[in-house]
């Protein structure tokens, strides 16, 4: 018997029949004839239900809660009550950043390859929250008799099982954002709800455990109370996400990609790149912020309470940046993701600029600086998922795949590698320049701190801003790239609104779909060797790459463990670098053993070479490629 799927119409909610449940294994057909598969939340144009949004982004305050104390409580936590080294906690830090590299382009290849009578992405959400929750609350709440080295083991497994399953529910929460809508506006309203939850989140992280070390008399306590709280209220969003949404039944029932390919392909894709060059370059100072406001707030503001106020001035940022949503909303509809970004970075790089100027007793001027920061703030975390959905959409176009997660994994993975050396050199700075704590810091000292709070994060913020003006979508293309996607259902061939060339469907480009995915494990270069010497040469540039990958990543985790001594000392810049270069090192002698795979079953089952020279005529002609003997 077929159930009822809830769909946003223009005035409101209507039903759609939602396919019967197949047995596991079950043949597509048995989820229903071709109409029931195409149902869809909002089409172009239609709105979708705030109950919709809100089951979406809510989710995201728990997450974003529980984020907070990892960053800022968790390791004076363990150095300063469980009395666990420091080392040992950079060494599970170090662990867990290498381990991120792997498993966020992983779970996203693997949930948008899901295909179950749920859906793809939400039986990975209701696995994963409960078994980060739990990791939560173990990882705070370590046994008493668990005092220092002894505790290593612990903080090791359950901080690595903590990211591991964040990935797991996290990863696939995102490659769902995308499927509700195909609205260019919609888009932008459902990931407000959910950013605007997770600076609620951020808030509430904030905040709550102080409460609670108060409420229940120490930090022991205090942190079992808070990750019992907040890994229920975890659970009980994804559960309500994943009851009152469903997921496109067109969408779970496609045909995935495989990894090394999709991978390739995203790079080809010209708006992505220009996106991702876009955040990455942001992204460099991104801890900067954070980190250098305690100092900023005790050194250079030099005010009585400096706890109090650090605690004043970052409600007022982060309380701006959720209060301004609804107006940033309303111009983002009116005129456009492309001016809003614009005009919400140029604010965050003159906020930066007018704190270097702030001294001693300025409170009043920081405060209002920070307003105006605030109010940026908020806009850019929606726009970037926004303008992300947006870009995958295009990829279809090109690809005929939908690749939110491997999109969003690959993302996530680049930007926290990138951001990790601005939390380890602003404190090296200060350390080669004599910082000492809790004591009057010189002009020298102060003129640092300011340079570094201000300069950094302006002078990226500004590269950031000057390469997005590049970027092509707007609301007008973008419904020419979903007419063209449309039209490849239909076999036809449809117009790229951004170059405007004549695009076949992805199966109809002289090339059988499954052999270009597959030839795609190469570059163009490398296929143009195939095509002159054949595969031998595949085999060994591929297995160097593989091993020159392996031998990086040794090198590098190697020095990590000699840089970090006797497992008693806080580690220093370059072990914090060598940490990221192992943990990305890692990641690429994956991808080159997938890619040697490739290369040794090519050896044995050859492709034509005529195949072969039709694949790269179909590579030449596709302006999103990357030019002739791109790198990998």
């Amino acid at each position: 018997m077929l159930g009822k799927q809830k769909v946003a119409g223009e005035n409101g909610e209507m039903s759609l029949p939602e396919p019967a449940s197949p047995e596991p294994g079950a043949p597509a057909e048995a989820l229903g004839s071709p109409a029931e598969r195409q149902g869809t939340y909002a089409e172009v144009g239609e709105k979708l239900p705030m109950s919709i949004k809100l089951a979406y982004g809510m989710p995201n305050l728990a997450g974003a809660g529980m984020a907070l104390p990892i960053v800022i409580y968790m390791t004076i936590f363990y150095s300063d009550v469980v009395l666990l080294p420091l080392g040992y906690i950079a060494l599970a830090v170090a662990f867990a950043r290498a381990f991120d590299a792997i498993t966020d382009p992983v779970m996203g290849w693997i949930s948008d390859r899901t295909n179950t009578r749920w859906g793809r992405r939400r039986p990975w959400m209701l696995l994963g929250a409960p078994l980060c929750a739990a990791a939560f609350y173990f990882l705070f709440t370590p046994p008493a008799e668990l005092t220092g080295s002894a505790a290593a083991p612990w903080f090791v497994v359950f901080f690595s099982a903590y990211f591991l399953f964040h990935t797991v529910y996290s990863i696939p929460h995102y490659g769902l954002g995308p499927e509700l809508t195909a609205d260019y506006q919609e888009r932008s309203s459902l990931f407000a709800v959910m950013e605007g939850a997770a600076v609620l989140g951020t808030i509430c992280g904030t905040l709550l455990p102080f409460f609670f070390f108060r409420l229940f008399g120490g930090q022991r306590a205090g942190f079992w109370a808070f990750s019992l709280t907040i890994g229920a209220v975890l659970i009980l969003l994804y559960v309500w996400q994943c009851y009152r949404i469903r997921e496109r039944p067109d969408y779970y029932t496609r045909k995935a990609n495989p990894l090394v390919p999709g991978v390739r392909r995203v790079f080809r894709n010209r708006p992505a790149r220009l996106l991702l060059a876009t955040y990455l370059v942001g992204s460099i100072t991104g801890a900067i912020p954070g980190l250098m406001m305690p100092y900023f707030t005790k050194y250079v503001l030099m005010v009585d309470d400096p706890d109090k106020w650090l605690a004043i001035l970052l409600l007022t940022y982060f309380g701006f940046g959720f209060a301004t949503l609804p107006l940033w909303l309303w111009f983002v509809r009116r005129f456009g993701k492309y001016p809003a970004y614009i005009i919400s970075a140029l604010m965050g790089v003159t906020a930066s600029l007018m704190l270097f100027f702030q001294g001693e007793g300025d409170v009043l001027p920081t405060f209002l600086i920070l307003i105006w920061a605030g109010s940026a703030f908020g806009v850019r975390l929606f726009l970037g998922p926004s303008i992300q959905a947006d870009v995958i959409d295009y990829d279809e176009l090109y690809s005929g795949k939908r690749r939110e997660s491997q999109y969003g994994a690959l993302w996530s993975v680049i930007i926290k590698f990138v951001v990790i050396p601005s939390a380890a050199v602003p404190l090296a700075i200060m350390a080669q320049l004599g910082y000492e704590p809790n004591v009057e810091q010189s002009e020298t000292m102060k003129f640092t701190i300011r340079a570094i709070y201000s300069f950094g994060p302006a002078s990226f913020g500004l590269v950031s801003l000057l390469v997005f003006l590049y970027f092509p979508i707007r609301e007008q293309n973008h419904r020419q790239i979903l007419d063209g996607i449309e039209k490849h259902k239909r076999g036809e061939s449809a117009i790229d609104p951004l170059t405007g060339k004549l695009l076949p469907p992805p199966d109809d480009r002289g090339v059988d779909e499954d052999t270009g995915w597959f030839l795609d494990h190469f570059s163009r270069r490398e296929l143009r060797r195939l095509e002159r010497r054949g595969s031998a040469g595949l085999r060994w540039t591929t297995a160097l790459w593989t091993l020159g990958c392996l031998a990086l990543a040794s090198l590098s985790f190697w020095l990590v463990f000699q840089g970090l001594g006797d497992l008693s000392a806080r580690p220093g810049l370059f072990t914090t670098v060598e940490v990221a270069i192992g943990g990305f090192a890692t990641t690429g002698a994956l991808y080159h053993l997938v890619r040697l795979w490739a290369a040794l079953r090519l050896a044995r089952s050859p492709v034509p070479v005529g195949t072969v020279r039709a694949h790269l005529e179909v590579l030449d002609s596709l302006v999103y490629a990357p030019p002739a003997g791109g790198g990998r």
